[in-house]
């Protein structure tokens, strides 16, 4: 490849995310249980996530994240496919605003680094006014209990469709890294109708949960990710 496209391809990589879109069609009725035979229910493009974070660029041009969630979470849900926190609160990334709608949780962790699974993974869903998709990923492994999930484990409903409010403070903030290095690259949603368009930003280091919780968070969803899909000729971006 010549070095005219690539500095084109990471400089409109670190710029801005595609639009997702308006008026994508509904998923229909899908699980995880056949999750490898998502092709009736998910997009074909070549932009699809999870992907395994092995290949990666690093370059000075990807902008510094500023996270300044206001609010807490609201309201905690089962959907079926994962424990679900509705929450409010903004994200500043290159000048673009992005709201936080909710976050949730995936078992093991869908994106990969080096090959490697993390026991946990927790998406930070955002959008933006003009309806564009970010989504911040963090790894998380064995180790000590985190205080920060205990009132959201203690809350989630065991059962599909169910709703709880929150019956403590959960602040969304408690759940990063202290380290934000990350990876980016542009995707898709990692669940049916699987849209592109989704700007990935997934931070290089994990936070912790006991064992216990990873134990309890897997005793309802066994398995809820989708596994890594081909990258293509797409960049992985790290930041310095």
């Amino acid at each position: 490849m010549e070095r005219r496209q690539l500095l084109k391809g990471l400089a409109g990589l670190a710029a801005c995310p595609l639009c997702l879109g308006a008026g994508h069609a509904a998923a229909q009725h899908w699980s995880y249980r056949d999750v490898n035979e998502w092709g009736g229910v998910c997009s074909s493009g070549g932009r699809q996530s999870p992907v395994d974070i092995v290949t990666i660029t690093k370059n000075p041009q990807t902008p510094a994240l500023q996270i300044g969630w206001a609010g807490q979470a609201s309201a905690i849900k089962n959907n079926g496919h994962t424990i679900e926190v509705a929450c409010g609160g903004g994200m500043n990334r290159g000048g673009a605003q992005w709201q936080l709608l909710q976050f949730h949780f995936h078992h093991p962790s869908e994106h990969l680094l080096s090959g490697k699974a993390f026991d946990l993974e927790l998406h930070f869903v955002h959008k933006s006014a003009a309806g564009r998709l970010a989504v911040l990923g963090v790894f998380i492994q064995p180790g000590a209990e985190n205080a920060a999930l205990t009132p959201i484990w203690a809350a989630m409903p065991k059962e599909a469709g169910d709703e709880q409010a929150a019956g403590a403070t959960i602040t969304p903030g408690d759940l990063l890294p202290a380290d934000r290095g990350f990876f980016r690259y542009h995707g898709s949603l990692t669940t049916p109708p699987c849209s592109e368009g989704v700007l990935w930003t997934v931070f290089k280091s994990p936070i912790e949960a006991s064992p216990a919780q990873i134990r309890q968070f897997a005793a309802l969803f066994p398995v809820n990710a989708r596994p890594a899909q081909p990258l293509n000729q797409r960049f992985l971006l790290e930041s310095l």
